[in-house]
Order: C-alpha cells, then sequence, then structure tokens
C-alpha cells in the first residue's frame, strides 16, 4: 500500500461511447467546456487539498488524452507532484493521430495506459472502438518512440463472435509489442450500456474456459506474472491500482470520481456528481458515506491480489482484530479456498473467488 494517498482524477468525454462502456463516459460535443472543466478541478482540488502530498497519480475517463498536455501539467503543478511518483493517464489508439506524446511525457505522465481492447478490426468495429489494429501498433512505437517506458495495453477477451484462436492471437500480439505490463480481462455485460439493453452472443462457457487456460499459461511462458484478476506484469505493478486493490486511501477529483479516506474512528468514501455540466456548476457538493460493511469491501478489493495481504496490514487499514473474521476464516482454510497464514486465496479460491468474498457480506 501507498505511504501517501493516491490521486485519481476523471476526465469524462470521449469521442464515441462504446456499447460495453458502462463508465461515467459522455461524447464530446462543441459544447463541452473542457477549460471550464479544468477550473472545475482546480477549485474542488483547493477545496479538499490543503497541502497535497499524493504516492500515485491516474487520470482516467472517457479518453483522457483528449485534453491538452497543458491540462495536465496545471494538475500536477498543483498537486506538487515528485518526478518518482507513477502517473499514469489513459490512452485511445483513435485518438492518437493528435497526440505529440512528447508533449505528455513533458507535462509530467509517465506511465500510459493504452486502450487496445482486440487487434481484430471486424471485433473493434463490434465493440464500436473508433480506431483499427493498425492504429493500436502505431500508437504504442510512437510513445516508444516519444520515450515512454512504462506502457500498459488494455485487453479484452470473450467478445462477441471470438473464436479461442482469435482471443490468444489477440494477447500473443500485445506480448509481441511487449509492453511493461498487460491488462487482460473478460468481457462483462453491464446492465446500463448499449450491450446491455441488446445483449450480443458470446462465446459459450468451454470456450471462455479454454482461453482463460491457454492465455493464462501464453503469459507465464513469456514472463508475464499475474498479481491480480485481470493485471500482468513483468517488473512493475501499477501503483496506483495496487494501492486500491490493499485498501489504501485516494482523493478521487471530477464527475462521478469516488474517494476513500480513514479518518480517526471510521472509513468514508466521497463521490462526486455524475453529471459534467452538473460538477462544473459546483465542484464542491460531492457525497459522503460512512463505510458499514468493512470487512466485506476490504475482501473484495485484497484478494483480487494473487498474493493476498497479511492480517496485521487488515487490522491496520480497517481498525479492526482478526478475529474480527470469527468462523468464516476458518470454514474458508477448511474448504482450501484461502490460506490460513495470509489473507489470500488458494488457486481454488482464486478460481471462485466472487463466491469467496460474498462470505463476507454475512459479517
Amino acid at each position: 500500500m501507498l505511504a501517501k494517498p493516491g490521486l485519481y482524477v476523471h476526465l469524462p468525454w470521449c469521442i464515441k461511447k462504446c456499447p460495453y462502456c458502462d463508465f461515467n463516459s459522455h461524447p464530446l460535443k462543441a459544447s463541452s467546456d473542457l477549460d471550464g472543466y479544468l477550473i472545475a478541478l482546480r477549485q474542488e482540488f483547493s477545496a479538499r487539498s490543503d497541502e497535497p502530498d499524493f504516492g500515485s497519480v491516474f487520470f482516467g475517463g472517457g479518453t483522457p488524452s483528449l485534453f491538452p498536455a497543458e491540462t495536465f501539467a496545471q494538475i500536477l503543478a498543483d498537486a506538487r507532484v515528485s518526478n518518482e511518483v507513477e502517473v499514469t493517464m489513459e490512452a485511445n489508439p483513435g485518438t492518437a493521430e493528435h497526440i505529440d506524446w512528447q508533449d505528455y511525457l513533458d507535462a509530467g505522465i509517465n506511465r500510459l495506459s493504452l486502450g487496445a481492447q482486440t487487434f481484430n478490426n471486424q471485433h473493434l468495429q463490434t465493440l464500436g472502438r473508433i480506431h483499427n489494429a493498425s492504429e493500436i501498433r502505431e500508437a504504442y512505437e510512437a510513445a516508444l518512440s516519444a520515450g515512454f517506458t512504462n506502457i500498459n495495453v488494455d485487453l479484452m477477451w470473450g467478445l462477441p463472435g471470438q473464436t479461442v484462436d482469435d482471443a490468444i492471437r489477440d494477447l500473443e500480439i500485445a506480448i509481441e509489442l511487449a509492453p511493461e505490463h498487460l491488462s487482460w480481462y473478460q468481457l462483462t455485460i453491464e446492465p446500463k450500456t448499449e450491450f446491455g439493453a441488446r445483449p450480443p452472443i458470446l462465446p459459450v462457457e468451454a470456450h471462455l474456459a479454454q482461453i482463460e487456460s491457454q492465455g493464462l499459461d501464453l503469459l507465464e511462458a513469456h514472463g508475464y506474472r499475474r498479481y491480480e484478476v485481470s493485471a500482468y506484469t513483468r517488473n512493475r505493478p501499477s501503483d496506483h491500482n495496487t494501492n486500491y486493490w490493499q485498501f489504501g486511501d485516494y482523493v478521487g477529483l471530477g464527475a462521478g470520481a469516488h474517494g476513500k479516506e480513514t479518518q480517526a474512528t471510521e472509513i468514508v468514501r466521497t463521490q462526486n456528481p455524475h453529471q459534467p455540466r452538473v460538477y462544473m456548476e459546483a465542484p464542491n457538493s460531492g457525497t459522503q458515506a460512512i463505510v458499514e460493511d468493512v470487512s466485506f469491501e476490504f475482501m473484495l478489493n485484497a484478494l483480487r491480489l494473487k498474493e493476498g495481504v497479511s492480517f496485521e496490514h487488515y487490522e491496520s487499514t480497517t481498525g479492526l482484530s482478526k478475529e474480527s473474521l470469527g468462523p468464516i476464516w476458518s470454514t474458508l482454510v477448511e474448504r482450501e479456498l484461502v490460506r490460513s497464514d495470509r489473507i489470500c486465496t488458494t488457486n481454488l479460491g482464486y478460481r471462485y473467488l466472487d463466491s469467496v468474498v460474498a462470505e463476507f457480506l454475512t459479517l
């Protein structure tokens, strides 16, 4: 866990809303006020951070790379972020032709998360992406040439019409690019999306199991270590995301952004207004709520980590004792779903992670 809180900044606009996306993203229009949004972010930041000091920064969206490099430079200057801190920006290959990667590097971005999703042009079209496979490669190579050394490639599997061979070929192409980090995760159909309203036909369970099994073997064979459910790295796990999974604190700025703050006797979640226009009119009108089910929220995050965390970490971050887990942990140990020496699943428990986590709803 980071010694200092993370900072998440939400930049909500994109060129086009994808049919699978349930993030707080909105198609960019002529009336969208990017400059006004930056002003609102700075107003919120000023009101919430008397002495800024952050262990990581993540610019998410939407498509943050629609904003000019000056936006990021200004926010990072306000936050007084040191050069040693991991600063990630999500980027869409479909906007790469408008990007001078050097400008973003100079602004203080030192890690990119490139939203490839698939290298199959037909599947890209099904997913509503605005880029093609060659543009992914071009964007990746251009970022390398500019000097970026820490790049994540975002890749989905289990897509409509995708065969096992299709999915594995996607992964092979991503590995050939040799990114430092890969996010490889299964497409899920979310209710409030176009796919949710009109569900596409997805691969059958047997094919999904084959994709996962072969993909995990392929990643391991090429030196990518799985450290979280959908996160793989050679040597550099994401500091920012690991802080989430270890139940660390973070400040969330921007429309719809969430945050977590540990106070003297309680843990508080924050949430900002969802709509960009509403947020811009009142950037400090977010709500706060005390976390009631602390054990469940902790497990929801920490058990995603392949190596889990220590019981001491559980006690120090939640304020609860190891004994608060009651007989649930002992029962899970007996069922060989979790380890007895730390808060961590076994390989079997990792396969049935949702069921393991659900056990803590009864605490």
